[in-house]
């Protein structure tokens, strides 16, 4: 037990011919999270400059942010959708 609390990561199975597709996954999952960040910093970006001349307001704040938000959830959901693609 202790052991499975200080591992960063802990295979459930004896097979260790699974590790690597754990690290594809991990790298899937890193390069999702470095897109997801900039598109929504970029988002950021845009809404700040709109501001400057006047032509942002508060509903096409909100809606790009909440549009932000569930591009970067479904652009997070292509990691299961992947995963299950090749599952079979």
């Amino acid at each position: 037990d202790s052991a499975i609390e200080t591992a960063d990561i802990v295979l459930m199975q004896d097979h260790l011919g699974k590790l690597p597709e754990a690290i594809g996954i991990a790298k899937q999952v890193n390069a999702v999270i470095r897109f997801n960040i900039a598109v929504a910093l970029g988002l950021k970006l845009i809404a700040l400059l709109l501001t400057i001349p006047g032509w942002l307001t508060l509903w096409i704040a909100i809606l790009s942010d909440m549009g932000a938000t569930i591009f970067v959830t479904l652009v997070s959901l292509t990691v299961l959708i992947s995963r299950r693609d090749k599952a079979g």
